[in-house]
């Protein structure tokens, strides 16, 4: 029993002393795991690179898509007031006007019969005015009776209504009335630009005929250009005036360019979206109306302490960094070490533990190699 009992104890002794000794051995090989050793051969085939942490702006932003556009008044369709044939339309798409520059000439027979009316009227509106003006004095002086004095007043007024409206529709097709009144007829009418900027689309051809419905070209003034940029409902109480547009044209370009807000819609359209309209900084550029855009309106904007995204290692959804830790005999040890990440944007990563280790140099190029 006696002999029993030590051989029991001894056993118990042992395997606590095995115990201690396994513990003491996993938590030594956890920290050498932990531990990156290489060559400064290797750190520069492999174009390694160390840094610090750094002040990095972060933005927080709304995404938005919609077009690049003009004002109302920037835009303007070429038409006539009364049909005809194109005789003449000299420009192309691309082309720059001047406001009140020649653009196109119309020809029609009606164009004379409408200078034909203007001097028959013009002719006899002289006679009609001395008639009326006689039978208003006989009239005064109880010569004359009461109807022949209006009956002269009805036809002189109603023929100088005649007159002034046909004056005016000569003007509005840019013909002189002074030269029809000296017999100087046409059968063209020339139409004009009514405002600057350059021909986007020619709907007609010469020898077409146009109504007074029809359009024949379409000026856009592209100096005046902006953003109209739709946002969702969700985000629309992000957006202020004057706030910071970053935008770029996917199908042109991954460069960004810069803008800000103007005017924020009041009504909500059928795909739940506010209308933003944004002044662009740079106009410039090569932009053009209709061009589809991709935006970030800016709302907030924080420096924070950050690494670039290249010095983040992220296994099991886990992040960590590669720390130096030695530098000695044409080796560099590298600590692995767990971070906490806060904000992100395509190049850098907030570190929200920076704290703990933001005097010590890091690795921030080529960690993807270990």
């Amino acid at each position: 029993m006696k002999n029993t009992l030590i051989f029991l104890l001894s056993l118990a002794f042992f395997a606590c002393g095995k115990k201690e000794i396994k513990t003491d051995t996993t938590t030594e090989n956890s920290a050498i795991s932990n531990q990156i050793v290489i060559n400064k051969q290797q750190f520069e085939n492999e174009k390694m690179a160390l840094g610090t942490f750094i002040e990095h702006e972060f933005i927080s932003f709304v995404k938005a898509n919609g077009m690049i556009d003009v004002p109302p008044e920037n835009r303007a369709i070429v038409s006539t007031f009364v049909g005809g044939y194109v005789s003449k339309i000299p420009l192309l798409i691309g082309d720059y006007v001047k406001k009140g520059q020649f653009v196109a000439s119309l020809t029609n027979t009606e164009f004379v019969e409408i200078q034909q009316n203007y001097l028959e009227i013009s002719s006899q509106l002289s006679f009609l005015k001395n008639e009326f003006e006689r039978q208003k004095t006989l009239y005064n002086e109880k010569i004359s009776s009461q109807k022949n004095y209006l009956k002269a007043e009805s036809e002189y007024k109603g023929n100088l209504a005649i007159y002034n409206g046909l004056r005016k529709k000569l003007e509005m097709m840019h013909i002189n009335p002074s030269e029809v009144e000296k017999g100087n007829f046409t059968s063209n009418i020339n139409i004009y630009a009514p405002i600057e900027g350059f021909i986007s689309d020619v709907k007609v051809s010469n020898g077409a005929f146009v109504s007074s419905a029809s359009e024949l070209m379409e000026i856009v003034n592209t100096k005046e250009i902006h953003l109209e940029l739709n946002v969702f409902e969700k985000d629309i109480l992000n957006i202020k005036k004057e706030q910071k547009v970053k935008f770029k044209v996917p199908e042109a370009s991954e460069k960004y360019f810069d803008a800000r807000v103007h005017l924020i819609g009041n009504t909500i359209t059928n795909d739940r979206t506010v209308n933003v309209h944004c002044d662009i900084d740079e106009k410039n550029q090569n932009f053009m109306p209709g061009m589809f855009v991709e935006a970030k309106i800016i709302f907030e904007n924080k420096n924070e302490m950050a690494l670039p995204n290249s010095a983040i290692i992220t296994e099991e959804h886990q992040s960590y960094i590669l720390v130096v830790k030695e530098q000695k005999n044409e080796e560099i040890t590298f600590e692995k070490i767990l971070v906490s990440i806060g904000k992100k944007d395509e190049e850098f990563s907030q570190i929200i533990n920076f704290e703990d280790f933001k005097e010590k140099q890091i690795l921030v190029k080529g960690g993807f190699m270990l």
